[in-house]
């Protein structure tokens, strides 16, 4: 697993990818910084928090489209699935790469509540709880991504099916308040990733929401390796 990673985090850094999805990221989080905290003259970082959740529905399918879809379209996917590695590793291999690359953009925060804690006193404990939920949420996201990436050799088409995916998600809350109440709105209820989200940074830290997002995660990674064990046999 370790060469799969080192292969992809490389496949990151000599492409454009990387360094397109940090500055957007950075961006993002500096715009909200400045409206949510410098502008209100602040040192609660949780609006900041909140606004990046839609930001990550945007950028993720950014990070995660060539996963695989490149392995496909470069005739590569073959020599991929016959090197002596497992499946696992592959797909792990490839997981962590993202999530590596999508924490160091999750860095920046811990930077500007060293500036706020200069002027005013900071909650680290609440910096690193939203920190955590917007690194779980972002773990699951990116399983997702890499599960759609597998199926299509079009990184544009699995960007774009991703970013579907996930705006569906995003919208679960929208979709259940129009329902009546019943089993699919406690359902739905039950999946919304961004009351989940929402929660944490409002200080309501919850072990569950910890389990939900990791348990998706290894769902949507174990789904991967299913859709290569059967393309390895057929």
């Amino acid at each position: 697993m370790g060469a799969i990673f080192r292969r992809e985090i490389g496949a990151y850094f000599t492409s454009s990818i990387a360094y397109i999805f940090l500055a957007v990221f950075w961006a993002f989080f500096g715009y909200f910084f400045f409206e949510t905290c410098l502008v209100s003259a602040t040192t609660d970082m949780s609006g900041m928090f909140q606004s990046m959740f839609l930001i990550c529905v945007i950028l993720i399918p950014i990070l995660t489209m060539r996963l695989f879809s490149e392995e496909k379209k470069q005739k590569t996917e073959q020599g991929l699935l016959t090197a002596p590695v497992s499946l696992g590793e592959i797909v792990f291999g490839k997981f962590f790469a993202a999530l590596a690359l999508y924490t160091i953009g999750l860095v920046m925060p811990f930077f500007y509540a060293l500036i706020l804690s200069k002027y005013g006193v900071v909650e680290w404990g609440i910096v690193f709880s939203n920190f955590l939920a917007l690194f779980l949420m972002g773990a699951a996201f990116i399983s997702i991504g890499e599960l759609i990436s597998a199926l299509t050799e079009n990184q544009i088409a699995a960007a774009v099916m991703t970013f579907i995916s996930l705006m569906l998600l995003y919208l679960i809350d929208v979709i259940a308040s129009n329902l009546n109440e019943g089993i699919l709105q406690t359902v739905l209820n039950r999946l919304s990733f961004f009351r989940k989200y929402m929660a944490i940074t409002c200080g309501l830290f919850n072990v569950s929401t910890i389990i939900f997002y990791i348990s998706f995660a290894v769902v949507f990674n174990y789904l991967t390796i299913r859709v290569f064990e059967r393309r390895r046999w057929s």
